[in-house]
């Protein structure tokens, strides 16, 4: 169970060490360069214009995304996940007040009173990057998401919900209807909350059950005061606005995307946020693009592409959801295999998410080791047996690969390697080069002057016959047998052996004797 709050969260990376704290007067404006630099995460104490303090780089690492999820690995944190989808626990409102003490709405809210950073050298505008948005569908019920919102106006922000999601389609719906659509944007809660929120639930299930799924116990919700929506209760600011209906009019951008790329302008709805709750001496939360968002994430995937692998029935080892695709759109999985499920494991990872390209490779095969990776790629594909393409595939439209497709979604191709090696070739075709000895050989004991001691050769021949006799053997292995000789004595009695006709090999390139019936004979 992992029951805690933002602020617990904060104390547990200090514990750690994985918190900068920098009490002296700071500009925002320095706070995107600090945290690209930081082998930590960065509290700003003292904002320049500001009387909050503001925290970035929480998750920006590996190593703190698994620390805040309670994790020791991504298989455990993958598996958690998959567990939590099965079983989540719904939300729940709080019995009594919530902690948020500071209410400000109407003409008040003035959204240029928050320490909202502008997070890349092309941003349009300062933008609230880990906000948890919330709302309600008549028929769907509660959908939560985090979405990034750039400030415009002292009450006005867009929304980003040009790619296809349950949000967009709920604000579609209430544009159909004429109406505004009432959101709430929780900002400052705990990863897992975001993570929760990040995940792609089905219509008519709430993401923040996943959250208390991987909790352990419920999200905590609150009251908003201007709609009938709940907001995440622990939040240390909460806005409380609506989705006007003026559709995908108003231009955005640019803004650094989880792509590492500055993304294009475009355009989205506003919103008119109504009210601001906080609490007293509230943190303001910058989520650091791109890395944050990566790592926000990518544990998702990895449990949906093992959820989709099980349900396939291909039994698998290792997956790679790898930075290199940002996370989002490329990954490579070690199956063990049995024939035909190279391609079984591509075409049901495909269907995950919007991933680009899989690559599955054999188990012997390093998952995490690019230069393994391409080994095996290189080894052991032939690209029109083993590369598969879909095209017309659903697209995320910060691809900057697409081509721009005014008025209309994209669609993508997705493709599929299949890195494993392919049934009916001989296995000794793909064994590894290894090195006699090399478990027992102890290198600095060399280097430390150890030395051999010379014996007699006399008898290599007659032992070597005497090996071979019993059964074929690969040379590694015979001089592994005969380690009490010197290699060039034994080098030589196999070469001597070879003139008398006395030795040969086997199929599999063993040695034996030349009339053994196993020995390898031309084919005529």
């Amino acid at each position: 169970m992992l029951n805690e709050g933002f602020r617990d969260f904060l104390a547990r990376l200090r514990a750690a060490g994985q918190m900068a704290d920098l009490g002296q007067p700071v500009n925002l404006m320095h706070l995107p360069a600090l945290v690209d630099q930081a082998p930590a995460a960065i509290c700003l104490h003292q904002p320049i214009g500001y009387d909050m303090q503001v925290v970035s780089g929480l998750v920006r690492t590996r190593e703190r995304m698994l620390l805040a999820a309670g994790s020791e690995t991504m298989a455990d944190l993958g598996a958690r996940i998959g567990a939590a989808i099965e079983r989540p626990i719904a939300a729940q409102m709080i019995a009594g007040p919530a902690p948020q003490e500071i209410v400000i709405s109407g003409d008040d809210v003035d959204l240029f009173n928050l320490p909202v950073p502008l997070s890349a050298i092309h941003d349009g505008a300062p933008t609230i990057t880990a906000g948890v948005v919330i709302a309600r569908d008549p028929e769907y019920g509660l959908n939560a998401g985090v979405y990034r919102l750039m400030v415009k106006q002292r009450n006005i922000t867009g929304i980003d919900i040009v790619t296809p999601n349950n949000l967009r389609r709920y604000n579609e719906r209430a544009m159909a209807r004429g109406e505004s659509l009432p959101i709430s944007v929780s900002l400052g809660v705990h990863p897992i909350d975001m993570l929760g929120a990040g995940y792609r639930s089905p219509l008519g299930s709430s993401e923040l059950g996943l959250a208390g799924g991987l909790r352990g116990a419920p999200v905590g919700l609150a009251p908003c005061g201007t709609s009938d929506l709940p907001y995440i209760a622990d939040a240390e600011i909460v806005l409380e606005g609506e989705i006007l209906p003026s559709g995908w009019t108003h231009p955005e951008g640019r803004f650094g995307e989880f792509t590492r790329l500055m993304g294009a302008l475009h355009w989205n709805p506003l919103v008119r946020i109504n009210a601001i709750r906080m609490k007293p001496k509230p943190i303001f939360y910058a989520l650091h693009m791109p890395w944050e968002n990566v790592w926000l994430g990518a544990p998702t995937r990895y449990s949906a592409i093992a959820r989709s692998l099980d349900v396939a029935g291909v039994a698998w080892k290792d997956i790679n959801v790898t930075l290199g695709g940002c996370a989002f759109w490329h990954a490579v999985i070690s199956i063990r295999k049995q024939a035909g499920e190279g391609k079984n494991a591509l075409l049901a990872a495909l269907s995950v998410m919007d991933l680009k390209q899989v690559t599955v490779v054999d188990d012997d095969i390093d998952v995490f080791d690019p230069v393994d990776v391409e080994f095996a790629v290189a080894t052991r594909v032939q690209a029109d047996r083993d590369v598969v393409i879909v095209s017309n595939a659903r697209a995320k439209p910060l691809d900057p690969s697409l081509m721009p497709t005014p008025g209309r979604v994209p669609t993508t191709a997705k493709m599929g390697i299949d890195a494993t090696i392919p049934e009916g070739l001989p296995h000794e075709r793909f064994e590894r080069i290894a090195y006699p000895r090399a478990d027992s050989i102890d290198v600095q004991g060399y280097i430390d002057g150890k030395s051999d001691t010379p014996t007699t050769a006399e008898d290599a021949r007659a032992a070597i016959m005497a090996i071979v006799t019993q059964a074929p053997l690969y040379y590694s292995a015979l001089l592994e047998k005969l380690s009490h000789l010197p290699f060039r004595a034994i080098t030589e009695a196999v070469g001597a052996l070879n003139l008398a006709g006395e030795l040969w090999q086997d199929q599999q390139g063993r040695l034996c004797r030349a009339d053994s019936p196993l020995a390898a004979r031309v084919p005529q």
